[in-house]
Parts: structure tokens; sequence; C-alpha cells
């Protein structure tokens, strides 16, 4: 499947109070807190603007192309298609020669408003942020005022980008895990 991604994330939230909120906006928690794990490499080193990530979200296994092509809500393409193994899909793109540049974690809990996809991400090292996606740029804009955000709360940006404005680099950081 490849599509546009129509999100945007409001950063350094306070998970519990979001989390209420969306509920107590009519919304539903579709899965619980939950681990998740993933490999990102390099399609052509030294481009930033397209990658591959693998993930395990815990109930499913994807691997997905992510092209960037503005920081904007709907800036992000990615073609992506399910895979019936974590490990071995990692072993597979080994033999076509690609190594992980990373390995990352986090956590997410995931909500659903008024047919909008809602995430309340936590990834090491930095604040917890909350993800909106939603089928059209203007509903991703309509979801975030019902919980009462403003326009100017939301970034386009991604991860990368999001863990720069807190001082890492994403890409030099080979094993991103939990401190247990």
């Amino acid at each position: 499947m490849s599509d546009i991604e129509h999100e945007a994330r409001v950063l350094a939230i306070d998970p519990a109070r979001v989390a209420d909120l969306i509920l107590t906006k009519g919304g539903e928690r579709t899965v619980p807190d939950r681990l998740m794990r993933r490999y990102v490499y390099d399609i052509t080193p030294g481009d930033r603007t397209r990658w591959i990530r693998l993930r395990d979200t815990g109930s499913e296994v994807t691997l997905t192309v992510k092209e960037i092509t503005d920081d904007g809500i709907s800036g992000t393409r990615e073609t992506e298609v399910t895979v019936s193994d974590f490990e071995t899909t990692n072993t597979l793109l080994g033999l076509l020669g690609y190594r992980p540049k990373s390995y990352q974690e986090n956590r997410r809990e995931s909500f659903s408003l008024d047919g909008a996809r809602l995430e309340i991400d936590h990834w090491p090292l930095i604040p917890p942020y909350l993800e909106i996606e939603a089928d059209t740029a203007d509903e991703v804009h309509r979801i975030a005022g019902l919980l009462g955000f403003r326009e100017n709360d939301l970034t386009g940006e991604n991860t990368i980008k999001i863990y720069r404005r807190h001082g890492h680099d994403l890409n030099k950081i080979p094993e991103l895990r939990f401190r247990t």
C-alpha cells in the first residue's frame, strides 16, 4: 500500500491528561500501551529523505519505505506491506545488502476519535507526544481543535527532527532502548 500520511504531532504532552481528554470527547482506546520495536535502514547513504523501517507493533510486523517530501501535515509518503516475522525479515534485508543503521524502541497507546487515529508515544530521551492521523489535513486540524489544540500547537516534523529539538541526533544513536 502506498499512501500520503496526513498526520501532526503535539509535543511534550501529559499522557494521562490527553488520554482522558480523548475518552471524554467520545474517543475510544483501540490498543493498550505496548512496546514497539523497529530497525531503520538507509536506502541511499546520506539521503535523510528516504529510508526503510521494519517495525513490530506487538500485533503485526510491517516493512515500510518512508519518503519525506516536506515538514507539513501531508509531507510523508509511506509504502508498506505486512511481513510474517521481524527477525527473519531483518535477515532477508541483510542478504539483500541492507544493514540496520539503528534499532529503536518506543511505547505507544492507540485511540480512535471521529475516524481519526491518535497515538500517545513515549520514546527514550524525549518527552511524550500525541500523533493525530486522519484521511485529510483538514480532518487532522479538526480533531486537534476538538481536543483543544490550536494549529500552532501542531508540527509535521518527524521523530528525527523532534529528537534534534532536544539535542539528540537520532541518526547517530545505533541503539535506542528504554532503560530497565
